[in-house]
């Protein structure tokens, strides 16, 4: 893609640093952490010491001060070569944090934002339930007020950083009588499950944050891929959550959730492009390399097609990222191409993996070669923030926005 149509010399300043990291700290490292599934505490801070834990927040918020660009940039480069890297600096962006940029207090983003942009703690997000997936609006947990509290009871399903972070924002029925319009959100604060692993580390823990008693992270997901990510369930019995914990007012949970995740759809889109640029990347190296009738299987037609069609539909995507990207960055709607973002890299990510599998031949079979975890990292692309179904209704929706059908 040509730089100057979305960039600026301080992204590619942010791309040449976040890209240099990512070689030297993260590749040496990423395919260790996907098989012990441990979560690269050293790594994420020295990704805090890189700014990279707030990158679109305000200086005086204790953010880098850059913007969504340079922080999709970041989510990209990483995702080259580690998607669950990638997923902890997006998820504790994009979900942990923005909520309470987006729609908190003054007085709610001078307490809660600077630990979590400096990367002092993770934050996360509490949407998905046992069952309410894509339903988001069939949540079950419940808040009661009662005085200058609310009491809250249920729990969500699949949390980004459920275990290690300490900070989550999280949506809870006010009103059932209401529908959606009955759902707020709120702030919830606990340790992490890593206090003796972080003690020494600067960062993971903040003492002052309030433990809210009854709050609690249950087991740890085994998954197929973003192995090295935290995920977990989120349980909450009796949680009293102070009045001034609530984002927004009573009843805006959700329509406010629903505008996070439309950002949120920009971030899942970069890092699969990420995923499946870091594929194409090892596709083009090895068949350089690979030699069969006496030649490189780069130089047969069936390859070269193959590689032709990878690059075009990259630039397609990248396009498509960068766009929603520059849409969100400057303040206008940009609802529809998030989804059309999300949805055709999320997909593209899944075939440039598999096609870089089978360029690979056997080889790509192995764990010798980081395509196989590219491809299973790829497949939640499709699945998080929104499936792929979900995505082409809301497009749909924004299509039809207006016609008297």
């Amino acid at each position: 893609m040509h730089d100057s149509l979305y960039f600026q010399e301080h992204h590619l300043a942010t791309r040449e640093m976040v890209r240099a990291f990512a070689r030297d700290e993260v590749a040496p490292v990423a395919r260790h952490f996907d098989d012990s599934q441990e979560f690269p505490w050293d790594n994420v801070k020295k990704m805090a010491d890189l700014g990279l834990l707030g990158i679109p927040w305000s200086e005086d918020l204790g953010g880098a001060g850059l913007d969504t660009i340079s922080f999709m940039i970041a989510i990209e480069e990483l995702a080259r070569v580690c998607a669950s890297h990638s997923i902890t600096i997006s998820a504790h962006t994009t979900l942990g944090t923005s909520p309470i940029v987006n729609f908190g207090n003054d007085e709610q983003k001078r307490r809660l934002v600077p630990r979590l942009a400096s990367g002092k703690v993770l934050g996360g997000f509490g949407l998905t339930e046992p069952g309410a997936g894509s339903d988001a609006g069939g949540t079950k947990t419940t808040a009661v007020r009662k005085g200058d509290r609310y009491l809250l009871n249920g729990s969500k399903r699949f949390i980004t950083h459920g275990g290690v972070g300490e900070s989550f924002v999280v949506t809870a029925v006010t009103d059932a009588s209401k529908g959606t319009k009955g759902i707020s959100s709120f702030v919830l604060t606990k340790e992490t499950c890593d206090l003796a692993r972080v003690k020494d580390l600067g960062m993971g823990h903040d003492p002052e944050i309030p433990v809210m008693k009854g709050f609690r992270a249950g087991k740890k997901e085994d998954k197929l891929g973003w192995r090295a990510s935290d995920t977990r369930e989120l349980i909450f019995e009796d949680v009293e959550v102070p009045v001034e914990n609530r984002i927004g007012e009573e009843g805006k949970g959700f329509i406010n959730f629903m505008k996070t995740l439309d950002a949120g759809r920009i971030g899942i889109a970069a890092l699969s492009l990420g995923v499946a640029q870091g594929a194409f990347d090892e596709a083009v190296k090895y068949t350089s390399e690979r030699k069969q009738f006496g030649r490189p299987i780069a130089e047969f037609q069936g390859v070269h097609f193959q590689l032709a069609d990878l690059a075009t539909e990259l630039e397609a995507g990248r396009h498509l990222v960068y766009h929603a990207a520059w849409l969100a960055q400057h303040g206008h709607p940009f609802g529809k191409e998030a989804a059309m973002a999300k949805l055709f890299v999320s997909e593209l990510a899944m075939r440039a993996t598999i096609k870089s599998i089978q360029l690979h031949g056997g080889y790509g079979y192995t764990k010798d070669y980081p395509v196989e975890r590219m491809m299973r990292d790829a497949k939640i692309g499709e699945i998080g923030e929104g499936t792929s179904e979900i995505q082409r209704m809301v497009i749909a929706r924004h299509l039809l926005k207006g016609l008297s059908l």
